[in-house]
């Protein structure tokens, strides 16, 4: 299980462990928080008062500080998972739903053309699919494409980065997705 670390401001800043928020809490970095709690932690037992320490941990933290880099300036990383989730595990030239072990990152404008290995230039295709397109762009093979490529946004980047996302943690995310995003629907 994951918890949501954001900035003060609100801004998505990582996903991280129970053990991770629960030093933010123990060090008073957590300045708000939101959702479901999670998790309760019991610690030692303070000397004088004889009381336990408890700190319960919530699906979403805001922590305190300003960050150092502006999320906004972040180019999402671009694995496979991620891919096939931005498009739904759907093949760009057939359009049929495929698991993910059936289905390549296939590139647009294919290497052998001088084509990069970028968002804009990669949808998910069936294995047959790209291999009938083969080292082809989707003109010259004639295979046009059913939807187009784009870069996530950080609050989709976010979501395809886990894949156990509590409730309200994907509420929180999906309430910031841009309209246009093909993870709304």
């Amino acid at each position: 299980m994951k918890v949501l670390k954001l900035s003060a401001q609100g801004l998505p800043q990582s996903w991280i462990s129970l053990e991770e928020a629960v030093l933010h809490y123990a060090t008073d970095e957590v300045r708000w928080e939101i959702g479901a709690r999670v998790a309760t932690f019991h610690g030692g037992y303070n000397a004088i008062t004889g009381a336990q320490s408890i700190i319960d941990v919530n699906s979403i933290i805001g922590t305190k500080g300003v960050p150092n880099i502006n999320p906004f300036d972040l180019k999402p990383g671009l694995t496979n998972g991620k891919l096939f989730a931005r498009d739904r595990n759907v093949c760009a030239y057939c359009g049929r739903d495929f698991h993910e072990e059936d289905l390549t990152r296939e590139h647009i404008i294919p290497f052998a053309q001088q084509g990069v290995d970028i968002w804009m230039n990669v949808v998910t295709a069936c294995r047959a699919c790209n291999h009938r397109k083969s080292s082809r762009t989707p003109e010259q093979a004639n295979m046009p494409l059913l939807y187009t490529p784009y870069v996530p946004s950080l609050w989709e980047d976010f979501i395809l980065r886990n894949r156990r996302i509590l409730a309200d943690q994907m509420e929180f995310l999906m309430a910031h997705v841009p309209k246009s995003s093909r993870l709304l629907n």
